[in-house]
């Protein structure tokens, strides 16, 4: 299978890249290329941050997308926690009772609080609700779900959803940064590269009207909403969900005309 035609990032080539355009000198060090202003080094993480975030929320990336993670279900618990950093958006739930997988369906607290009450009888869950994070850590630890009614049986819960995608940052080390690449460093660098100096703009002062060019941080922002417009069509397109549900992109030209 060929390469995908497409100039990817490595670490070492975005660092150079986003270092040539805000006009900030390089090094190697150890294999790694870092710029020499110290103050540029430390923004790095927090850029890739800020880009890699933004466009994941953006597109809401097919990438992103996992599916059949399972947990234990204990019968006769309506409860189950998670690890709050499998998931960042649970789009479905489902149980696996001796091999059938049964879906379910999203409902809020308050609805499996009176219809399945604490003390009501167990039996094939039907429903679940986000019960949100677990008090000790604020969330940062777990989520709850909640299930109605309790599992009679011992049985599995399957979700599937969204999970933040690995970072650029994760390749910045000896025999990785000149090697490795992200699915948005590989697929997307033009929207990465674009969104990086629209922070970049923040570092360098030039943000707003009182900066020495006030138009830096706008020309950037504008550029990224531009290309955002043709990654969203192509993004839906990969997800069936473009003209018609179909994967075609929108067809000016041979759209019929009114009657």
């Amino acid at each position: 299978m060929p390469a995908p035609f497409i100039n990817g990032l490595t670490y070492n080539l975005y660092v150079t890249q986003v270092a040539t355009m805000t006009v900030v000198n390089v090094q190697t060090i150890d294999g790694v290329v870092q710029g020499v202003d110290a103050a540029f080094n430390d923004i790095i993480p927090q850029m890739l941050n800020y880009a890699e975030l933004r466009i994941q929320r953006d597109l809401d990336l097919t990438q992103a997308l996992v599916t059949g993670i399972s947990y234990p279900l204990l019968a006769g618990s309506p409860a189950l926690d998670i690890p709050v950093n499998d998931f960042e958006v649970i789009n479905t739930i489902g149980v696996n009772i001796d091999g059938l997988r049964l879906p379910l369906m999203p409902v809020t607290q308050e609805f499996l609080q009176n219809v399945y009450p604490v003390g009501s009888t167990p039996g094939t869950p039907q429903y679940f609700a986000i019960a949100g994070g677990d008090a000790e850590t604020s969330g940062n630890t777990s989520r709850g779900i909640l299930f109605g009614p309790a599992p009679e049986v011992d049985c599995t819960a399957v979700l599937g959803g969204t999970r933040r995608m690995e970072s650029l940052y994760s390749s910045a080390a000896p025999g990785l940064a000149d090697i490795n690449t992200t699915y948005i460093s590989k697929q997307l660098p033009d929207l990465l590269l674009q969104a990086s100096m629209i922070y970049v703009s923040q570092f360098q002062r030039n943000f707003g009207p009182a900066s020495n060019d006030p138009q830096m941080g706008p020309t950037y922002e504008a550029q990224y909403q531009q290309m955002l417009k043709g990654a969203f069509v192509e993004e839906a397109r990969r997800k069936f969900q473009a003209a018609a549900w179909s994967s075609q992109p929108p067809a000016v030209a041979a759209s019929p005309t009114r009657g």
